[in-house]
């Protein structure tokens, strides 16, 4: 009897192989072929293929294109439960949800743009892909499918926006190429509370995580 996969390992961190690369620059050919990509699109989207190290990274280059595969293996969805957020911060008093269903597990902007703001459920792994185009992603009222999830942040000369509250703690561990990668925000909070880690690469373009403004406090007359 074979054992359940280890529910600490994080799917979107397993390594792509050559075969893997291989695919996905063939559909991307293919794509040429038909039309739908031009030769310039093709060349940027080859580098970051082969660039790529790891499924999450690799996933998102054929997402807007007819026959793409998913690559990264979806994880189970736990139950929630509630992580109270640290003394003396932002969210004193309030807690943070995590378990439950996700909102979304994607935002693609594709000369366009993408927003991820409100309440809304973030999954262990989640993808945001710009390509000539924005993508902003605000966690400042998120809750989160697991006490540990990753974003997988690729932009192609584009742009991605990264808000992150005080009261978890974020990781970023993303590279720039031709471009920047950008840790703005150094949280580090509860060690029992909720963990982000961001990942990716931005290549001529930007990707930027920083934290949500203070609210000014009007003093009282």
């Amino acid at each position: 009897m074979s054992e359940a996969p280890d529910p600490s390992i994080d799917p979107a961190k397993l390594r792509a192989s050559n075969a893997d690369r291989e695919a996905v620059a063939q559909k991307l050919q293919s794509a040429m072929a038909e039309g739908r990509l031009t030769v310039n699109e093709l060349q940027e989207r080859l580098d970051v293929v082969y660039a790529s190290k790891t499924l999450a990274e690799l996933e998102p280059v054929t997402w807007d294109l007819p026959g793409h595969t998913d690559l990264v293996p979806k994880s189970p969805v736990l139950p929630q439960r509630v992580v109270p957020a640290p003394a003396g911060a932002p969210a004193a008093g309030l807690a943070r949800v995590v378990g439950g269903t996700p909102t979304s597990t994607v935002a693609i902007g594709v000369m366009s743009g993408a927003t991820r703001n409100g309440p809304w459920v973030l999954p262990v792994q989640f993808t945001a892909l710009a390509i000539m185009g924005g993508v902003d992603l605000d966690l400042t009222n998120a809750s989160f499918a697991s006490r540990e999830v990753t974003i997988t942040a690729v932009a192609v000369m584009g742009g991605i926006d990264i808000t992150v509250p005080e009261d978890i703690t974020v990781v970023v561990n993303g590279f720039g190429f031709m471009g920047a990668f950008e840790d703005n925000a150094n949280v580090r909070a509860d060690p029992n509370g909720p963990v982000v880690r961001i990942n990716g690469l931005a290549l001529m373009g930007g990707v930027d995580v920083h934290r949500a403004k203070k609210k000014r406090v009007q003093l009282e007359k």
